[in-house]
């Protein structure tokens, strides 16, 4: 009985220590290296406090601009936009929606802007355009690209600009 007695009163003892592995973090912030949570301001500053989810890496969600833009190189993202059969390039950085990252795909596929980028199965819009002679596709490049070559111009011709001498203008009044 007495050792029973001494073993329940080292279990109070333990119990009545504070736990010094447990660290006080109500705001759930990230730990640093040191494992103690990173300072409030530190968060906000680097915009941890931000929450991006991608829809094509399954729903994943990434904390603060930098983690989201570096995902878009990282596998898991890579992997996703393979199942949709849509080449990862710079284009489709910042699309994080399967439906958007397809629609985008179809445009950029119609208008032919990625240059040696080819969907799977088969050539880019001119390849398709050799093998079915479809005039459509055809006609459609040719509106787009002259329509981009007009965007470029200037929509009306600039006014000449006025030039005034100070002595003339000195002489009038």
């Amino acid at each position: 009985e007495e050792e029973e007695d001494e073993e329940i009163e080292e279990e109070k003892e333990e119990e009545e220590e504070p736990d010094e592995d447990f660290i006080y973090n109500p705001k759930k912030l990230p730990l640093d290296a040191t494992g103690r949570p990173i300072p409030y301001w530190f968060y906000k500053l680097h915009g941890l406090n931000v929450k991006y989810v991608c829809e094509i890496c399954g729903n994943e969600t990434y904390y603060g601009p930098r983690n989201f833009e570096k995902h878009f190189q990282e596998a898991k993202h890579q992997y996703g936009m393979r199942c949709l059969g849509i080449p990862n390039t710079r284009h489709f950085h910042g699309v994080t929606k399967i439906h958007d990252a397809l629609d985008l795909w179809k445009r950029v596929r119609k208008i032919d802007v990625v240059g040696g980028v080819q969907p799977r199965g088969g050539g880019g819009v001119r390849g398709r355009e050799r093998e079915h002679d479809d005039e459509e596709d055809l006609r459609a490049h040719e509106e787009a690209r002259s329509h981009s070559m007009r965007r470029s111009l200037p929509a009306t011709p600039r006014p000449p600009r006025l030039r005034f001498s100070v002595n003339a203008l000195s002489q009038k009044k």
